[in-house]
């Protein structure tokens, strides 16, 4: 394997990891007091949950849309694998000596399979879209604006994201109802946030792989 091959590799492993942590993390929100104004209230998911678009959209920038699309499905059937040990491990006895006890570990992974379907669809259906509107404004602008098309691409589908996996939630009461709506602008408003001042790590990362000699693909 060559230096790209390796590096592809890693991006995508790296995109896996992050997507199955946070759908399994997903469940517990807390209180994120980033900004002096405001305190964001979102799961802890959400916390990491940016990055995978940052990581997506550096693989589509330099190795393409096919296989940008082929990690997010990669990322899909790791986190089916992941659901499928979930299950098999929720309905074993646990040892009278076990620390986690039948209950506590029901309470804690209970809820995952709503929330791993809900996530996964949520997910795949925005790391789709990202992968499309980066690829298409990429070429619109004729491969200028780096920054700009990364931004656009990640804001609309982390909008679409973060509004359907949590009201699918909300729906299967996994979530309280009236709790959604802060929440969905909560998660959205952070990400954002978070987007915006990880543009100087995703341009570092850029320029990285170009100085060590892997190209961007052609935008037509």
């Amino acid at each position: 394997m060559d230096i790209r091959e390796k590096i592809y590799v890693s991006l995508c492993a790296i995109f896996s990891v992050l997507v199955t942590t946070g759908n399994l993390i997903y469940q517990k929100f807390v209180y994120l007091p980033l900004l002096s104004f405001h305190t964001f209230e979102l799961s802890v998911g959400a916390i990491i949950y940016p990055f995978t678009f940052m990581v997506a959209d550096i693989i589509a920038e330099f190795y393409g849309a096919e296989k940008a699309k082929f990690c997010v499905r990669l990322s899909v059937i790791m986190n089916i694998m992941v659901a499928f040990i979930v299950i098999i491990a929720t309905h074993l006895d646990a040892t009278a000596w076990s620390k986690v006890s039948n209950p506590e570990f029901a309470h804690i992974f209970g809820s995952f399979n709503v929330a791993f379907i809900s996530s996964i669809i949520a997910s795949y259906a925005a790391q789709s879209l990202d992968v499309i509107l980066y690829m298409r404004i990429k070429k619109l602008s004729r491969g200028k604006f780096l920054l700009l098309r990364s931004n656009l691409s990640t804001a609309i589908s982390l909008l679409i994201d973060t509004t359907l996996v949590i009201s699918l939630l909300a729906i299967f009461d996994v979530l309280p109802k009236e709790q959604a709506l802060i929440l969905i602008v909560n998660s959205y408003m952070y990400k954002l946030f978070f987007t915006l001042c990880s543009n100087p790590l995703f341009y570092f990362l850029a320029k990285g792989a170009k100085f060590i000699g892997i190209n961007p693909v052609r935008f037509s």
